[in-house]
């Protein structure tokens, strides 16, 4: 039996200890009361300290079977010397992202004892992060580093044995790429932190399946590991690293780092097209979900999903809610702005157009169109697999898509009746919303009726409603990127029974709030700040969040001062944002 360790779950508000241990190969685990928690914990801790001692005074006869052991005698991939350093060459010259830090600092800072974890999504960066630190080691710490390869057809003993086999040939740090698709990973990863990193070796864990890293950090390397996620990816990176400037860029590719330097070939990204962007979500996503639930407890945490699992069909499923948040977003769109009152403002702005003047708006009927579109989404939204999606299917794998930083709820406060305010689903990866979004819209334009109309007018449709779903998806990159760098503030929308501010930065502590309208337009026009200068609607909003500190349009134009409302270039309000 290991020695195993305490963990804590919170069950309807209230924290439980729970001491789990593996037992003849199984994870065992019981409730500690609270009398006995603190003795408990002192014994855990006493017996890994044991353990820790036995194994450096047997470590000489450790090395005594291990240091004359051949190369071919590790049973994964392990790469070494020469191997290493042509590994980590073809990076040589990118440019790092901000997380590399965390990475440098826990190989040379001082052994604390526990594993790094480097997760995140397909095509984030984190082999690239790996290869850029092993490039910068000088010979002698390279010396005493290796790069292990693993995949599904190994086994955590394979694994145990070739860090014991490096670890009696002398090296000091280890990076493990890829160690979820050890089936019995989740379940026995505290080897490396009890045994490897307690033993002085710094241990860097890698993957793609990052719902297994989060399974296991909550169970066996629990208060055990660093975790450095990588999915998440700012404006500010997609231009600094990649060389690639303009919101609108953003738009269409930001969300992998696929392009390492600063010339970039746009068939080649991840959500280039809508088969990349689908192909993404079923193999980066939809695979990783159901590959970690099936190593957790067994295969024990379906839950809801466990029928669609059997069926064969919770893949598909997951694919489909992807979809299906994309698919609400773009009615959101068709129904609030395209069939709005903003629409007879486009319109009279594309009448006095001095470049490309046209009444294509004044004559094409909005609001139909919307309709038209709505019912046709509803109906391609129509669930065609023989089990059906309920909502406990839809809550548990937004559930896991949080989980995977994947997407992030943004609220969005009614003034007029604050107990039915709502939260508005963003994706942390721009260029698969807009892919799908994008397909989804030119499809629906082939239906009979809207092929009536002719092609330059149905082009100049598509390209207004695509406008449309660039300036909601510029609202939604501001709102996600400022709520992540302003932790300590409220970040959230705020409606009126007539009009909204897209965006307020709530100060609770100081009782003050900022105000923002949020536009994809690159010209400064009057009616854009029209809400932020409505008394009442500031009176009212400083009733309840304290004094307005600024009012601001955050736009593609240039940066200026308009009275008493400051207009902010977008790429610059979001590269200032740390």
């Amino acid at each position: 039996m290991s020695i195993g360790g305490i963990t804590y779950k919170t069950i309807n508000g209230k924290r439980y200890a729970y001491y789990q241990w593996c037992e003849n190969g199984k994870q065992r685990s019981r409730r500690v009361k609270d009398d006995e928690l603190e003795l408990l914990a002192a014994q855990i801790e006493s017996a890994k300290s044991q353990v820790a001692l036995s194994r450096s005074l047997s470590l000489s006869d450790v090395r005594a079977t291990y240091s004359a052991q051949p190369l071919a005698a590790f049973k994964t991939d392990v790469k070494t010397g020469a191997l290493l350093e042509n590994f980590a060459a073809p990076v040589k010259g990118f440019k790092k992202r901000e997380c590399f830090a965390t990475l440098h600092d826990y190989v040379y800072g001082e052994n604390n004892d526990r594993v790094l974890v480097l997760y995140g999504l397909r095509r984030t960066g984190k082999t690239t992060l790996v290869r850029q630190l092993i490039g910068e080691m000088d010979a002698a710490f390279r010396a005493k580093t290796a790069f292990v390869q693993v995949n599904a057809r190994h086994t955590l003993a394979d694994v145990n044995h070739d860090l014991k086999l490096l670890e009696s040939q002398g090296f000091k740090c280890v990076f493990v790429d890829e160690v979820t698709q050890l089936g019995d990973f989740i379940e026995g990863a505290a080897l490396f932190s009890d045994v490897f990193a307690v033993g002085g070796m710094k241990v860097i864990l890698s993957g793609t399946d990052s719902l297994g890293f989060v399974f296991s950090e909550d169970e066996q390397l629990y208060d055990r590991c660093i975790l450095l996620h990588t999915t998440f990816i700012p404006y500010r990176e997609f231009e600094r690293v990649l060389g690639i400037a303009g919101i609108d860029e953003f738009i269409r590719y930001g969300g992998t780092m696929s392009m390492g330097g600063a010339h970039y070939n746009k068939d080649k990204f991840t959500f280039a097209t809508k088969k990349g962007a689908d192909d993404y979500v079923d193999s980066a996503i939809a695979r990783n979900i159901q590959h970690s639930l099936k190593c957790y407890q067994y295969g024990g945490h379906f839950r809801s999903l466990q029928q669609l699992y059997e069926r064969g069909e919770l893949t598909n499923a997951i694919n489909r809610i992807v979809e299906d948040i994309n698919h609400r977003f773009t009615l959101e769109v068709l129904t609030r702005d395209f069939a709005s009152n903003d629409l007879k403002i486009s319109a009279s702005n594309l009448r006095r157009d001095r470049v490309n003047p046209t009444d294509v708006l004044d004559k094409v009927n909005a609001a139909a169109i919307a309709q038209k579109m709505k019912r046709l989404l509803e109906i391609r939204d129509r669930d065609e697999c023989s089990v059906k999606i309920e909502d406990a299917h839809r809550v548990e794998i937004r559930e896991y898509l949080q989980m995977l930083d994947m997407v992030c709820a943004v609220d969005v406060v009614n003034m007029a009746s604050l107990n039915n305010s709502g939260s508005r689903t963003v994706l942390a990866q721009p260029g698969l919303r807009y892919a799908q979004s994008e397909a989804l819209i030119r499809s629906l334009l082939m239906d009979e009726a809207f092929k009536k109309i002719s092609i330059g007018e149905r082009n100049r449709v598509v390209a207004r409603i695509l406008d449309e779903i660039r300036g909601r998806m510029m609202e939604e990159i501001v709102l996600l990127e400022t709520k992540m760098a302003r932790p300590d503030k409220q970040v959230f929308t705020l409606q009126f029974p007539v009009g909204e501010f897209d965006m307020v930065v709530f100060d609770s502590e100081n009782a003050c709030c900022e105000i923002y309208e949020i536009k994809h337009s690159d010209k400064v026009i009057p009616a854009q700040c029209r809400y932020l200068l409505d008394k009442k609607k500031c009176r009212d909003t400083e009733f309840r969040y304290g004094t307005i500190t600024g009012k601001y349009v955050i736009y593609r134009g240039e940066s200026c001062r308009m009275g008493e409302v400051e207009y902010l270039n977008v790429e610059e309000f979001l590269k200032g944002l740390k």
